[in-house]
């Protein structure tokens, strides 16, 4: 097991195409990081860097206390799944597990009996047994990612390596594949760094998350606390589902209180946060609201409510997704109780509680000044 440390680690292309820019992060022994961010963000870059597959430009990669940047991919000690699963067709499953192993069975030392009693064993913490003497032509695509998963298993390495593996799956397949990967790497308590851009898996998977857009590691940390403390407009936006609804306009004075106004629409900001939203009197600023935070009930504590007309409902089993416009054409999207009784065409009260509001800067990746969590500042 091993540690992983990027420190200003850097790429760029021919061209001069910088793909990822001064990356730092420090992975822990035995955790699982998810890498996470919109297509051509890094990423996947990111972790072929670790894996040797591609040339850092610049800065040093270590894997434990060895630097890794010149070492070759078989000697990292690691082992990667990849989004296709790469099985040998005319090989058996017992085969395509035992393949790299059998490849350099005299350098590890290993016996005959020692790679099939790590097949088999790796085989038994993915409920496979019954498929060892299939071919992969004759297993399901979860059964394959299963395979391919065991493959990486029997290596036994410091750090499992996952680049996207379960985009080819369905809904369902996708749901419990990555239960299984969690629960597995619980088990083996392997160093684990895992890349897709399904925000949800990054959510229910990693320990930490590292959120990328454009080469950049814009935050590291709890999936929760990133959820809950974006530290600018882009992570809060690309967190959550569906995604949360920014409302830009200017801080003025109310009374005694600051707003935000936008237009023919005014949302009164916490009387809490006065102080600390004074230097931005009369400045753009960015209001975030999570769809969760528009009740038709009305919570207690500070609350702005918005009238509004109910434009569509997507009734989701337990919950529903409201969308809504405002008096003034505002357009935002609620997420309430599958019980409640809305239509569309309706005209509603929504409430809004304001300490669960956040605050952000302008623009697009605007800082956050204001986040949720007892009106947390993230500045």
């Amino acid at each position: 097991m091993a540690n992983v440390t990027l420190s200003d680690v850097t790429k760029v292309y021919p061209g001069g195409v910088k793909a990822v820019d001064r990356v730092n992060l420090a992975i822990r022994d035995h955790e699982f990081v998810v890498l996470v961010g919109p297509s051509g963000c890094g990423k996947s870059t990111t972790l072929r860097m670790v894996a040797g597959l591609e040339e850092i430009s610049s800065g040093i990669i270590r894997i434990g206390e060895r630097v890794v940047n010149e070492v070759a991919p078989k000697d990292r000690d690691i082992a990667m799944v990849f989004q296709n699963y790469a099985l040998y067709p005319h090989m058996t499953v017992y085969k395509n597990m035992a393949f790299s192993l059998s490849l350099r069975r005299r350098e590890l030392g290993l016996s005959k009996a020692d790679i099939d009693g790590k097949v088999r064993s790796a085989a038994a913490k993915l409920g496979i047994e019954s498929l060892l003497e299939r071919r992969p032509k004759e297993l399901s695509g979860g059964q394959r990612q299963r395979v391919a998963v065991g493959r990486a298993i029997v290596r036994d390495p410091k750090v499992y390596l996952f680049d996207e593996p379960l985009s080819n799956l369905d809904a369902k397949l996708r749901v419990e594949m990555r239960s299984e990967i969690k629960r597995i790497q619980r088990g083996l308590g392997t160093t684990t760094i895992y890349v897709t851009h399904d925000q949800e898996e990054a959510m229910t998977l990693g320990d930490r998350v590292a959120v990328m857009k454009d080469g950049l590691l814009h935050q590291f940390g709890p999936p929760m606390e990133i959820y809950e403390s974006p530290v600018n407009r882009f992570v809060a936006g690309f967190l959550g589902t569906p995604p949360m609804n920014f409302i830009e306009g200017r801080v003025v004075t109310d009374g005694e209180r600051l707003a935000l106004e936008d237009g023919g629409l005014r949302i009164r900001l916490p009387s809490a946060m006065r102080g600390r939203l004074t230097p931005y009197l009369n400045q753009p600023m960015t209001l975030g609201i999570r769809p969760d935070v528009l009740a038709l009930s009305r919570p207690t504590g500070e609350v702005e409510t918005l009238k509004v007309k109910v434009t569509l409902v997507e009734p989701l089993g337990d919950r529903k997704d409201m969308y809504m416009t405002t008096e003034s054409g505002r357009n935002l999207v609620g997420r309430v109780d599958g019980r409640e009784a809305v239509r569309e065409g309706e005209q509603v009260d929504v409430h809004v509680d304001l300490g669960r509001i956040h605050l952000f800067e302008s623009g697009d990746d605007g800082r956050a000044v204001v986040a949720h969590g007892a009106y947390a500042s993230v500045a």
